[in-house]
């Protein structure tokens, strides 16, 4: 076939019929390519194809968090940011989270003989100083290049930390603990019934007088999100995969539910995949009413997991509860 150009910044080397990646068309599609440096599959019907990269989904209609975690590159870049002593991307900087400790380590007694959970453990940064300071921790989470940082880390300090590789929304255990803790917003990332599921297994999990402690995002954060579309190559310097890739990346908010997504289609040169970051915001009522729904009330309400006293402008708030 004959070459042609589309507005002068693509090629038609290639058509055919069939389908791309998870991309699949009636049309035949087209290799194409851009700029004169990327060959890429995509649907000869591209305004289709767009339309659909852009579309809004319902409220937690898609759940693709172990794609962060699960995928062999993006749960090391998550590693790193992790690692980072400097900034609160996917974990609290390192001089929070000692202050933290410090805190929850004198607000809940914690001594030789407490027993705690840490739910979304990732690094072991929460579970590992807690240990240090005597108590008996379990850690959780399901990546296993965390896992193994983790228990390196322990090891290393002659710590005794129980690490389990699962989905926590899966767990099954006959341990009971006195504190159980989410920390880093995870909360958040799940759907209503995900977070019914979650405090209906805590309540199972605490022994009695425990308590949990987690933090969420506040409705002030949800007030400073606006919905956005934006298109990249290499995307956050090439987290996403090692090759080049091309990223949309979509910020959509839901008034009524106080949610928000951020939806990332990352187009490779041999496959086309989607992951939802979603986040629930709250008030503090509204948090109070989906725990007193399973069985909890809210004994006292924070600015963070140190401790700061409450302050209704925060970005982000804490809270313990313990059993009805």
């Amino acid at each position: 076939m004959k070459t042609r150009k589309i507005e002068g910044i693509a090629t038609i080397v290639k058509t055919g019929s069939g389908c791309v990646g998870c991309m699949s068309w009636e049309t035949p599609y087209a290799i194409i390519v851009i700029n004169g440096e990327l060959e890429i599959n995509i649907g000869f019907n591209m305004f289709r194809e767009l339309k659909e990269i852009n579309s809004r989904p319902t409220p937690f209609q898609f759940y693709t968090a172990d794609e962060l975690w699960t995928n062999e590159h993006t749960s090391k870049q998550m590693l790193q940011y992790h690692l980072d002593a400097d900034i609160d991307m996917s974990s609290r900087n390192h001089a929070f989270i000692q202050q933290s400790v410090n805190w929850i380590t004198k607000y809940f007694n914690i001594d030789a003989v407490t027993k705690i959970a840490d739910f979304g453990c990732a690094v072991g940064l929460y579970a590992n100083a807690l240990a240090e300071k005597g108590a008996k921790v379990t850690g959780i989470d399901f990546s296993e290049n965390s896992l193994s940082y983790a228990k390196k880390v322990a090891t290393g300090k002659g710590l005794t930390v129980n690490y389990v590789h699962a989905d926590y929304l899966e767990l099954e255990t006959d341990e009971k603990f006195d504190l159980i803790i989410m920390i880093m917003c995870d909360f958040c990332a799940l759907s209503p019934e995900q977070r019914a599921k979650l405090l209906s297994k805590f309540k199972v999990l605490l022994n009695s007088g425990g308590a949990v402690l987690l933090d969420v995002y506040s409705l002030n954060a949800f007030d400073q999100k606006a919905e956005s579309a934006s298109y990249e190559k290499n995307q956050l310097n090439g987290f996403w995969s090692p090759d080049d890739y091309y990223a949309f990346v979509n910020t959509f908010k839901y008034e009524a539910d106080k949610v928000t997504l951020d939806k990332y289609t990352i187009i490779e040169s041999g496959s086309v995949r989607t992951v939802y970051n979603w986040l629930q915001y709250f008030s503090p009522d509204a948090l109070e009413r989906e725990f007193s729904d399973c069985g909890f009330f809210i004994e006292n309400v924070f600015s963070n997991v140190a401790g700061s006293s409450f302050d209704v402008g925060n970005m982000e708030f804490a809270i313990v509860a313990k059993q009805r």
